[in-house]
């Protein structure tokens, strides 16, 4: 039996403050484990986690993990 290989993921992380968001992208950030500036999170990378980070591109950046 072949191994399987590692999923994807995702390392997120918070570059901006969310002070001034709307609600919806506080708890998309939330949602990815980001709360302060600076936090980072491995998120797997399949569409809902990619749909999350489109809401708040402009506040994280993000890198393969």
């Amino acid at each position: 039996m072949a191994k399987k290989s590692e999923a994807a993921s995702l390392k997120i992380t918070l570059k901006k403050s969310l002070i001034g968001s709307n609600s919806k992208q506080i708890a998309n950030a939330a949602a990815l484990g980001l709360h302060k500036t600076g936090d980072v999170s491995v998120q797997p990378d399949c569409p809902q986690t990619k749909g999350k980070i489109a809401k708040i591109s402009h506040l994280v950046e993000v890198t393969e993990a």
